[in-house]
């Protein structure tokens, strides 16, 4: 009969149905994660690598996560003695659960759960509930419970305070009463058919759904029905204002990494590695160019001193949200010989968003005015899945750390990364350039 586990148990408390089909679906194709979604996993992995340094003589149990030794393979560690150890399996309740640290200390035993995350999250909490509850069950003494986090303060290259433990034991020894009851229904789940649940704000709580595209396809139907003309809001003409003359156009390509690798930056600190630049009156003719490094070091320096060189004749330059903004402030920060010609250029940026927000409005928006939302809706045949072979921002961004941090890429495998990355970023100061021109004609 089927069982929980960690995992599973969180989507069961986020929505039944969820848990039944990542039970019953493990081949399900919204469970195969993207390039952005694997991207999350292996930091989590490469985190909790990390975290294991900082526990000396802890034994990981180094067996398949459903090796059926796993169990019987922590109680020999326990008899052993040993300090810690690492993913301690215990199975109670039909309940499997792998604690990332049990850390043996005053008499008994403190539940560490790692999590590569700037904070502890209420999920955090029901997850080390669950695994508390199981470790009780099978007779372990477990007195504490913590949640380990990155330290957001960590600069690198810092002392050794990347992490930060923080002791949670009261709030779940407050949640602790609930677990045997939401485990009992949601083993009920598991011995019935498919449930009905109802769409809602559960469907984006605490994770989004991958499986909610099934579950809405009322909404997609009546959005691919939905068919109209845009509308626009008086004072669009007075709000592009600002828009005229030579315009530069500037989008960044940012990396954040969880473990920081250059001096000066912080965990998940986002740090500008790429740009594209359009630059010219609207309507053009405009001249476009790039930058992306060539190598595998700090970008900064070098993009900031390529940025400036580049944008010196925009009389403004257009960006869509205040992204670049923060990029061009952090830029200074990191180069300080360069900040006072950034601030000039950062005193030259006008934000395109807020005037598609305010005064312009599309049924195939469908209630999001992001670039790639809106774009197709206004401009004919500039939809970026079409155009480009990276699909959005996360890919892209995943694709950029690759390029620059990951020495086991080819040759061959680097040079396709750098051709998609560029094509990538070019088509989003394109695609502003073209907006611009389509709200000028809307205002006309």
């Amino acid at each position: 009969m089927r069982g929980l586990s960690k995992s599973r148990f969180i989507s069961g408390c986020q929505c039944h149905k969820r848990l039944w089909l990542e039970t019953f679906e493990p081949d399900a194709p919204e469970l195969v994660p993207d390039a952005g979604l694997q991207a999350v996993f292996d930091r989590g992995t490469k985190v909790g690598e990390l975290a294991r340094e900082q526990f000396a003589g802890g034994v990981l149990v180094d067996l398949e996560p459903r090796d059926p030794m796993r169990e019987p393979r922590t109680r020999e560690l326990l008899a052993a003695g040993v300090p810690a150890i690492f993913e301690a399996t215990f199975i109670a309740d039909r309940t499997y659960a792998a604690i990332d640290v049990l850390l043996a200390e005053n008499g008994g035993f403190t539940l560490i759960e790692v999590k590569s995350t700037l904070s502890v999250k209420d999920v955090h909490i029901r997850d080390v509930a669950l695994q508390t509850h199981v470790a009780r069950s099978t007779g372990i003494d477990v007195r504490r419970a913590e949640v380990m986090c990155l330290n957001r303060e960590y600069v690198h290259p810092g002392p050794a305070n990347l992490f930060l433990r923080t002791d949670v034991t009261e709030r779940v020894e407050a949640l602790l009463p609930t677990i045997p009851g939401a485990i009992a229904a949601q083993l009920d789940v598991l011995a019935s058919p498919l449930p009905d649940v109802a769409i809602g704000p559960h469907c984006e709580s605490p994770y989004t759904c991958p499986f909610k595209p099934r579950c809405w396809p009322q909404e997609r139907h009546r959005r691919a029905l939905e068919t109209g003309e845009p509308v626009v809001k008086p004072g669009l003409r007075e709000a592009l204002a600002p828009f005229q003359g030579r315009l530069g156009f500037l989008d960044f390509e940012s990396v954040a990494p969880a473990v920081p690798v250059w001096d000066g930056t912080s965990p998940f600190e986002a740090i500008a590695a790429q740009f594209s630049y359009h630059e010219g009156p609207v309507g053009g003719p405009y001249m476009h160019d790039a930058f992306l490094p060539e190598g595998r070091g700090d970008p900064r320096e070098e993009l900031a001193r390529r940025l400036l060189e580049l944008t010196r004749g925009g009389e403004k330059v257009v960006m869509y949200s205040s992204a670049e903004r923060r990029c061009i402030r952090n830029l200074g920060r990191a180069v300080p010989s360069l900040a006072a010609e950034l601030d000039v250029l950062a005193a030259k940026l006008v934000d395109l968003w807020p005037v598609v927000k305010r005064y312009v409005h599309h049924p195939d928006f469908a209630g999001k005015t992001g670039l790639k939302a809106v774009l197709p809706a206004l401009v004919q045949g500039m939809r970026h899945a079409d155009l480009v072979r990276i699909a959005g921002g996360r890919e892209a961004s995943v694709k950029l750390e690759r390029y620059l941090l990951d020495s086991s890429v080819s040759e061959g495998g680097w040079g396709a990364l750098r051709s998609e990355l560029l094509e990538y970023c070019q088509l989003d100061t394109f695609a502003m350039v073209k907006l611009l021109e389509r709200l000028w004609g809307l205002a006309a």
